[in-house]
């Protein structure tokens, strides 16, 4: 047993050395192929057959979803006919850790023909594909993890870290920002935290528990009570957030003994609270809540521009919306 978790710890120990081994190589040949891409007037094709062509299909999946159009194309079946998705304003990225990947050669001389300009990931620069691309990138490895050095380990590992760094060298050069990551991840626990602002999940209207400043806090406990929100916010006149008041608040009041009751929720509140408006994003509220020292909020006043109490968040709200 603990031979086979100390090969284990070393199988982790070569390809964390492989990805490291690639840092140098972030280099101008790199940035002519960010170079290549942005300028590119169509999409970032990628190929590659076998582990290769896995890597290849993460690679596409992660540029599309950072701002830079992708997809993949397999090319073996690009030789028969899906060459025909690829145009002159295309960029073809192709993986081949030794460049000698008889499918993707196969399909070299009609991306030529096509137009379309060639970047190569390639374990050796020297190889046909390397020779035959417009950028090389090389993603060689010393060793594979692999004990019979043959099943791709290192080298896929290696080519993955790269093709990531290369896809958010491309997110950093457009600008890409967490609204548009949330317009091509809708669906699931990502795509709800991205989109739900706190507008859309707030309590507003008759349902956003207020009283004003000089309420009696026995007065304010009812309000709290029938809203069922556990606190409310204290407003002026004009609705200007003055603070909240929470059950907690109300709890440690008793303390004082009964009197307190009758007393002005302005001398129990607490000013200055935590607040959010309502165009940003539900995520945020929750990072809000939960970084809150000394010890997390579980309500969110929301306010205007005018500093105006508009609505309440509380953390069920959250959790009933999956963004917890």
């Amino acid at each position: 047993m603990e031979a086979m978790l100390k090969h284990a710890q070393d199988v982790l120990r070569m390809e964390a050395e492989a990805v490291l081994e690639l840092v140098p190589r972030v280099d101008e040949n790199f940035a002519a192929a960010v170079k290549l891409i942005l300028d590119c007037q169509g999409r970032t094709v990628i190929t590659g057959m076998g582990k290769s062509g896995l890597i290849g299909r993460k690679m596409a999946a992660t540029l599309a979803s950072t701002g830079t159009p992708s997809f993949y194309l397999h090319p073996a079946e690009g030789i028969h006919g899906d060459l025909g998705m690829v145009t002159e304003s295309d960029v073809v990225i192709a993986l081949s850790n030794s460049g000698e990947t008889g499918e993707v050669l196969n399909i070299l001389p009609s991306l030529r023909r096509i137009g379309a300009k060639i970047i190569a990931m390639v374990g050796k620069p020297d190889s046909t594909l390397g020779k035959n691309a417009d950028v090389v990138l090389d993603v060689g490895v010393s060793k594979e993890a692999c004990p019979l050095g043959l099943a791709p380990t290192s080298s896929t590992t290696a080519a993955l870290a790269y093709g990531d760094a290369l896809a958010l060298a491309l997110l950093k050069k457009h600008n890409f920002t967490a609204s548009q990551f949330a317009i091509f991840h809708p669906g699931g626990s990502l795509g709800r935290k991205l989109l739900l602002t706190v507008g859309s999940i707030m309590h507003k209207g008759e349902d956003n528990p207020t009283v004003l400043a000089d309420t009696k806090v026995q007065d304010a406990l009812f309000v709290i009570t029938d809203k069922g929100l556990g606190a409310v916010s204290v407003v002026d006149t004009d609705g200007v957030m003055q603070g909240v008041l929470t059950d907690g608040d109300i709890r440690r009041g008793l303390s004082k003994g009964v009197d307190f009751l009758q007393r002005p929720v302005c001398e129990l509140m607490t000013k200055s609270p935590k607040t959010i408006t309502e165009d940003k994003l539900a995520a945020q509220a929750l990072h809000l809540m939960e970084s809150n020292k000394p010890k997390p909020i579980t309500v969110l006043p929301v306010i205007d521009k005018d500093n105006k109490v508009i609505g309440l968040l509380h953390m069920t709200d959250l959790v009933r919306q999956g963004v917890v």
